[in-house]
């Protein structure tokens, strides 16, 4: 072959496997980039025309927060429930609330308080503390409800204004119908732009938003100025009786609360909240003044259902629900997720007498042993928290004694917000 053919022959291969090679890289490229942009269909990129401000979102959210008209009966409001007299918490001592088209329907939780949940993470299986050591696994933590199924404060929003117990709005569409004839219309479409009500979805998904930015007020959902908080800043002093309930608190071989309920500020300089946001199960015994316990086959088996359902088949998840801020507890009526307990003393008697003196909190079968755990199936008992107090047998000492309790419920008060020194 002539050397003029094969230099030719030459260049024509070099050509194809440098197009070859363009092709791969090009590609590569190409898969390397989104099929859709990261911002479509994110929960907090900005899709409306007009870019609504963080004022003017907190005051439609505020108004929103105590409208009973966006209810099915006309005379439910997020506040009706969340009272802000009292912590955003529930404004009696019923178990549960009235709610639904004719406010005769009764739920199956307690009220929370949505005070101090401007931290908390979304839901994970797995929770590593930001304390540099990653090889420690909380295990379930985070996310709202008391099931951790709501990711944010919006999607929380979105339960009650659909819920069938609380404002009964068959679908979104409801709702936005009834903000099209709120009083506060003109707010809306000055907040959100003019053609705010155009799309259906976006008018529903930005309502939520408002309402979550409303929660994110510092004055009215996270202002630090209890009396401990005044004590962490060195702007006053506890009393000896305060002073000994924290010790208390914070003693893993007395209450061990703070192992739960964390208590001190932490390493970046953050007042406590008073919870880990993790999710445990303490076996509260069941309330029969809930309508839906009447059933002896239906529990609330908070993690793994019914209302979550997600981690249905996460066994060792049933019983589990989330640990509260203690922030404002001292001001609360019901206790626990499902509110069998009316007072602080009966709580913090139940935390230490549970295991020493079960009969007391639960009944008895018909051969006179203690139903242990009542509120939960026989099969899943085992989930229940044994770490201390919980740590004991029937006939053990109580980890405190009824004057102990007394100080423990004396610091607890110290949580109340509102304290002028």
């Amino acid at each position: 072959m002539q050397p003029a053919v094969i230099a030719s022959l030459g260049a024509t291969v070099a050509l194809l496997l440098s197009g070859c090679g363009q092709q791969l890289a090009d590609a590569e490229v190409a898969a390397r980039q989104p099929a859709v942009p990261a911002h479509v269909g994110a929960t907090y990129a900005p899709t409306l025309k007009k870019q609504p401000s963080v004022a003017d979102m907190t005051a439609l959210g505020r108004t929103m927060f105590s409208d009973p008209s966006l209810s099915a009966s006309g005379k439910m409001s997020c506040a009706t429930c969340h009272s802000p007299e009292h912590a955003f918490g529930p404004p009696n001592d019923l178990a549960v609330q009235l709610g639904g088209k004719e406010m005769k329907t009764l739920g199956t939780r307690a009220v929370p308080s949505l005070r101090y949940i401007q931290n908390v993470p979304a839901f994970t299986e797995h929770f590593h503390d930001d304390d540099g050591d990653d090889s420690i696994d909380a295990g379930p933590t985070g996310g709202h409800n008391w099931d951790g199924r709501a990711p944010s404060a919006h999607d929380q929003a979105r339960i009650p204004l659909l819920s069938m117990h609380e404002m009964g709005n068959a679908n979104p569409a409801e709702v936005v119908a009834k903000l099209k004839k709120a009083s506060y219309v003109a707010q809306f479409r000055a907040t959100f732009g003019e053609d705010i009500f155009d799309n259906q979805e976006q008018a529903f998904k930005w309502a939520l938003m408002a309402l979550e930015v409303f929660q994110e007020s510092p004055t009215e959902f996270y202002p630090y100025n209890s009396k401990y908080d005044a004590f962490l800043r060195q702007q006053t002093q506890l009393s000896k009786q305060e002073m000994n309930g924290l010790r208390l608190f914070n003693d893993p071989a007395k209450g061990n609360c703070a192992s739960c309920h964390i208590s001190e500020i932490s390493a970046s300089g953050a007042f406590p909240q008073f919870t880990d946001y993790g999710l445990i199960a303490i076996g509260v015994p069941r309330n029969k003044h809930i309508p839906a316990n009447a059933d002896p086959k239906y529990f609330d088996m908070g993690l793994c259902g019914p209302d979550r359902t997600d981690l249905k088949d996460k066994t060792e998840y049933c019983g589990m629900f989330k640990t509260p801020s203690l922030r404002n507890v001292a001001t609360r009526q019901v206790f626990f997720h499902n509110g069998a307990f009316t007072s602080l003393e009966q709580v913090m008697k139940f935390y230490v007498q549970r295991d020493t003196q079960p009969q007391k909190w639960y009944p008895r079968d018909t051969d006179g042993s203690v139903r242990k755990y009542d509120d939960l199936p026989q099969e899943y008992r085992g989930n229940v928290n044994v770490e201390a107090p919980f740590d004991r047998k029937p006939g053990d000492k109580p980890a405190l004694t009824d004057g102990e309790i007394k100080d423990v419920i004396a610091f607890l008060k110290t949580l109340n917000d509102g304290y002028r020194p």
